[in-house]
């Protein structure tokens, strides 16, 4: 099905609901002008319609393969890389000092949301690209930044991350892979890693590999964690891929979805990396990475909704079934109430899940170019509740999509399926969306709850303000708003583990009450009057007030938990 950017939707979102001109109006970001903006989300939306849409299928079809130890990439993705990496989208935020477009993250979230729907497994080479970017330009030693950053940005080279052991999954600091120095200024790596995202190409001049591994006489954990440098093929003294290194790609996993992402064992049989950054400063280098990626993560989750949807409705205009309930309605089953709810659905929670990571993106932006501690903390405290909500709106919205498909959803040809298969993946991978809540009731509220207040705040006041033209619209976000943010109070106030317990529905709970702020402003925004103010009507009226359920589950604390013990729990 052919696949329509959503350029004005990103561009109302810019303009009335969070605030970018606020970006555009500091020195770092002041070239991002309207005009260049609305032309690069323009560009992007035609790449990501007739180069990148086509090949959605043909990934899932044909998925990478490992043969005699080479990576084969699905049919197209070399022609569609190239003409995302001779269009300069990789290196779209990267400094300009090494070619990059240095752009704000809210303009590169979109594009990358565009790319992430029109061919998800494809977009994931070169997020995974650009977090590598983001990590070297903050961590790297001059000469590295020199070699690797240039050939990065142009798509030249590629590159990954690599964390996770067969024994040390979240729980990073349990990896055992080594690096032993060679005495040169150089170190040899060994160790097995799992799940690399495109670990191999047959597309790239080399593949550059981040890889967490453990100096001799480390500290144990995550404290004696360091960060290296791996190519597969080594630079020679002209900066060109040399001869090879010593590792390899063992396997290729066999995956619920996104076939057109090879997703690569690795092995390094003590192969030459280069550190980057401090020795036992690894995960700080590597959060920068994670960081930015959960970001994209949560617009992968977002990417796929806005697919889904589009195809959904496609197939619900087309399809009849049963007689038409509504005089004067299209004859197909759109005229049908529970269609009519799903479809609603889908449209509301991508809007609010869409607005909640640009809000995310304009506040790394702001904190990027200020170094204001607000605009940070504001970041920070986004960032789980954008990974989150925008994965389990992509999974929930490509559910709901097989749905109104009917049976048609369940048969693979309508490609319907396919979003709910590729999407699934994004809840876990970038830490699971229940290490994202824990870290939402732990990290983010060390501060005492003081940037969710300040963010709840702005809520109220934007509520406050709606009051005359939208009374009723107004009151429920209010009210919404005060009752997370006395669930907030409460939750700073529990022993880890309580808060852990309802984790997960606190975050659903404050992006309930985030998606009914900002589709409030939406609403405002028309006039209180037209498409947007209904959707906005459909969220807070229906969606919103789930957040007092979730609250109270939040609530409940850690002690019912465990009231079954293990017998209990496996006795039928």
């Amino acid at each position: 099905m052919p696949y329509s950017a959503p350029v004005k939707d990103y561009q109302f979102i810019f303009d009335h609901i969070v605030d970018f001109g606020t970006v555009q109006a500091t020195d770092r970001f002041a070239e991002a002008t309207p005009d260049l903006v609305e032309a690069i989300l323009t560009e992007a939306g035609k790449l990501s319609e007739e180069v990148m849409a086509p090949l959605q299928r043909a990934g899932d079809l044909g998925p990478a393969v490992l043969e005699n130890g080479k990576v084969r990439t699905s049919p197209g993705f070399a022609e569609g890389y190239q003409q995302i990496a001779e269009g300069g989208w990789v290196g779209i935020a990267a400094s300009p000092e090494h070619g990059g477009m240095g752009l704000p993250m809210t303009v590169t979230h979109a594009v990358n949301e565009m790319m992430g729907s029109a061919c998800l497994s494809l977009q994931l080479n070169p997020l995974m690209t650009q977090g590598q970017i983001e990590a070297l330009e903050h961590h790297a030693s001059d000469e590295i930044k020199e070699l690797y950053l240039p050939k990065l940005i142009s798509g030249e080279w590629c590159g990954t991350m690599n964390l996770t052991e067969a024994g040390a999954g979240s729980d990073v600091g349990a990896l055992t892979t080594k690096a032993e120095p060679n005495g040169d200024g150089t170190y040899a790596i060994t160790g097995q890693k799992i799940y690399i995202t495109w670990g191999d190409n047959d597309f790239s001049g080399n593949v550059c590999h981040l890889v967490l591994a453990r100096l001799p006489d480390a500290p144990k954990g995550t404290k004696g964690i360091s960060l290296f440098m791996v190519p597969k093929l080594i630079p020679n003294e002209n900066g060109e891929p040399g001869v090879a290194n010593t590792l390899k790609v063992v396997s290729l996993e066999h995956k619920l979805g996104l076939h057109g992402s090879p997703t690569a064992v690795m092995q390094y049989d003590g192969a030459k990396g280069w550190i980057i950054g401090e020795p036992n400063k690894g995960m700080a280098a590597m959060f920068t990475m994670m960081n930015n990626a959960r970001l994209g993560v949560g617009g992968q989750g977002i990417a796929v909704a806005e697919g889904a949807y589009q195809q959904a409705l496609a197939y619900a205009l087309d399809r009849t079934q049963g007689r038409s309930p509504v005089e004067g309605g299209t004859g197909t089953i759109l005229d049908h109430a529970d269609v009519r709810r799903m479809l609603m659905t889908m449209k509301a929670e991508t809007f609010a899940a869409r607005s909640i990571a640009l809000a995310n993106a304009v506040a790394i932006d702001m904190g990027n170019a200020t170094g204001d501690a607000e605009w940070q903390a504001r970041a920070a405290l986004l960032t789980p509740i954008t990974k989150a909500y925008g994965t389990d709106t992509g999974i929930e919205v490509a559910n709901l999509g097989v749905q109104v498909h009917g049976g048609m959803g369940f048969i693979e040809e309508t490609g319907a399926a396919q979003y709910a298969r590729d999407v699934r993946v994004t809840a876990i991978y970038e830490g699971t969306n229940g290490i994202q809540a824990m870290d939402l009731v732990a990290r983010k509220m060390m501060d005492g709850g003081e940037a969710a207040y300040r963010l709840l705040e702005e809520v109220e006041k934007c509520a406050e303000t709606a009051r005359c033209k939208l009374p009723e619209l107004a009151e429920d976000v209010w009210a919404a708003a005060e009752t997370l943010r006395e669930a907030t109070e409460r939750l700073v106030g529990q022993e880890m583990n309580d808060r852990f317990a309802g984790a997960v529905p606190f975050l659903r709970a404050f992006a309930r009450v985030l998606g009914g702020y900002y589709h409030l402003r939406a609403a405002m925004a028309e006039g209180g009057e037209g498409p947007r103010t209904a959707t906005a009507t459909f969220f807070i009226k229906r969606l919103l007030p789930e957040h007092a359920a979730l609250l109270a589950h939040a609530g409940q604390g850690a002690e019912n938990l465990y009231a079954l013990g293990v017998d209990d729990l496996a006795a039928s």
